[in-house]
């Protein structure tokens, strides 16, 4: 594959960047979304069938039902979580936000970032409606809740559940608790000073005590528990899939998770009153907003992707710090998933394990200390850096959306990247001292 197919891939990242900066109301339609997002994939995706025939179209066929399986997950997480409704607030105050990322760094465990991110950020925007700058709120969300707060089970991040598929044991991610602690202990740090700092600016700026306001909250309770069933339901297809139960502990024909999603999804939709997600404010625009730029995303990734495979043994990478590094800066870009896949091989070809085999990183751990060191490495930029970008993970774009639809202004893919490089690259930097030296 030549280097220049790439281009369309940097194209729709750059038009991702760029637009909403220089022709935001246009952008602001689905619309115009799909005519950039289309115009970029279905073109590559032709070119990609006729030079390379068989092989392209299997490659195309492969990515497009990864594609499927991604939207049918995040979909059936965001229609269920959707029936799921805080009643009353919780205090806006800087404690009350710290304790409620804190809930969604364990949450993001047990039904995954995306599983978490989607019961979690409404309640959040409500805490601090009366709060005059939110954007700062929302992006730690995305850095702790969306991506760094899963990292303990195989169904928290794809990543980990695709090491999970390859042989990974479902035990071995309890063992990231470490760095999982020291990467949300200092973000959640972070946010309190900084969530501190700009409620006692306001209080300066505004009339009235606005701690007193964000104070004012009404008794919690929940509608919609029964959904939290269904969440629990989606956790134990990805289980059983991972398993092959039903199957002889082998993979599941094509399909039949993604339809159990869809009907698990199906049912929480018909077994919730209309007026719970009415509430909510619940709309599609978000998951379509998901949909349509990561079809493109997904299709024109496949260049950089197999370039990056086809040469990854000659890219020097040797040491932990390496693998933790170049698999996160191409998870900031690329899809972590796929990125954690093609390190994770190079890593064990360099140990003489063949990633040909369907569980070749059980194989790969059992060589010793060196191969976990390294899988941890990679496991770790995969999962924590998939926060530098909005289109690292994929709850971190729908996170994005359901806030702008409160109301809240934020930053741009350029202006988030500098929060992420202003705090998340200097807390990468203490992990790789403390862990991957």
């Amino acid at each position: 594959m030549p280097l220049w197919a790439i281009l369309p891939f940097v194209a729709l990242l750059l038009a991702i960047a760029g637009l909403p900066l220089f022709a935001h109301h246009w952008w602001e339609s689905n619309r115009n979304r799909v005519i950039v997002s289309f115009s970029l994939g279905v073109p590559f995706a032709i070119w990609l069938l006729v030079t390379f025939g068989a092989s392209g179209w299997d490659v195309l066929q492969h990515v497009l039902l990864d594609y499927v399986a991604f939207i049918a997950l995040l979909g059936a997480l965001y229609v269920i979580a959707g029936g799921i409704f805080v009643r009353g607030s919780l205090a806006g105050s800087p404690l009350s936000n710290t304790g409620l990322l804190v809930i969604g760094a364990i949450l993001a465990n047990l039904v995954g970032t995306t599983g978490a991110s989607m019961v979690l950020i409404r309640p959040l925007l409500r805490a601090t409606a009366t709060r005059k700058r939110r954007a700062h709120v929302v992006i730690f969300f995305i850095f702790i809740v969306s991506n760094c707060g899963g990292m303990l089970t195989p169904f928290a991040d794809p990543p980990l559940f695709l090491g999970f598929l390859k042989g990974v044991p479902f035990e071995w991610t309890f063992g990231l608790w470490k760095e999982w602690a020291l990467v949300v202990g200092i973000l959640l740090a972070v946010f309190f000073a900084l969530d501190s700092y700009v409620l006692d600016k306001e209080e300066l700026e505004r009339p009235g005590s606005q701690l007193e306001a964000v104070l004012k909250h009404e008794p919690l309770g929940l509608v919609g528990a029964h959904n939290f069933l269904f969440l629990g339901a989606i956790v134990l297809v990805i289980l059983a899939r991972g398993n092959g139960w039903g199957h002889g502990g082998e993979p599941w024909p094509v399909g039949i998770q993604e339809a159990l999603m869809v009907g698990i999804a199906g049912l929480s939709w018909v077994a919730t009153k209309p007026a719970v997600r009415a509430v909510n404010r619940f709309t599609f625009g978000p998951i379509h907003e998901v949909a349509i730029l990561f079809f493109g995303i997904f299709v024109t990734m496949i260049a950089p992707l197999y370039l990056l495979h086809a040469n990854g043994s000659r890219l020097g990478i040797t040491h932990p710090w390496q693998y933790f590094w170049a698999t996160g800066i191409l998870s900031s870009f690329l899809d972590n998933a796929p990125t954690y896949l093609t390190f994770a091989a190079t890593a064990a070809g360099q140990a003489g394990i063949s990633p040909s085999g369907p569980r070749y990183l059980a194989e790969y751990l059992a060589t010793g200390g060196e191969a976990a060191m390294n899988l941890t490495a990679i496991s770790c930029g995969a999962v924590m850096m998939g926060a530098n970008t909005y289109i690292g993970n994929g709850p971190n774009f729908m996170v994005k959306a359901i806030a702008e639809e409160e109301g809240v202004k934020m930053p741009s893919f350029g202006g988030y990247m500098l929060w992420s490089g202003a705090i998340l690259i200097p807390t990468f930097v203490i992990v790789t001292f403390v862990f991957f030296r």
